[in-house]
């Protein structure tokens, strides 16, 4: 006798015990480990993607809508600030990486750039030099 075929909502349904390794974070959560950066220290776009793992229980979060979002939380910032906001994402404070500045960011570069050197940061060449010893990752 024929095995009956499953529906597709039942396909849909089984997790088959697929293991849980890639995140796809939703953008608050991105905006919301940056706004943790306190004044002062750094993250890359790896050390959200290394938390928000960590906060999912999975072994990685993806790389591509998670700069994404972190470009859209800088962004949310600026507009934030334009309308008069004082407590907004410190965008600024999150890096490419290697230490790089984002040119997607609110003033391609240049603004990041003047607000981590008046956080005490020294820029050359589009990167935060020895970036590594300001690097603060969540709890």
């Amino acid at each position: 006798m024929a095995k009956a075929r499953k529906s597709w909502r039942e396909k849909l349904a089984e997790s088959k015990d697929l293991p849980k390794t890639l995140v796809i974070p939703a953008p608050k959560e991105v905006d919301e480990v940056m706004r943790q950066v306190p004044r002062g220290k750094l993250i890359t776009i790896e050390g959200i993607r290394g938390a928000l793992a960590r906060k999912h229980g999975t072994t990685m979060a993806c790389p591509m809508t998670t700069g994404i979002f972190a470009w859209i939380a800088a962004h949310a910032a600026e507009e934030g600030e334009a309308a008069g906001e004082k407590d907004v994402t410190p965008w600024w404070r999150t890096l490419k990486t290697g230490g790089e500045l984002n040119p997607k960011y609110p003033g391609r570069g240049k603004e990041q750039r003047k607000r981590l050197e008046g956080e005490g940061h020294v820029v050359e060449r589009g990167r935060v030099k020895d970036f590594e010893k300001s690097l603060w990752s969540p709890a």
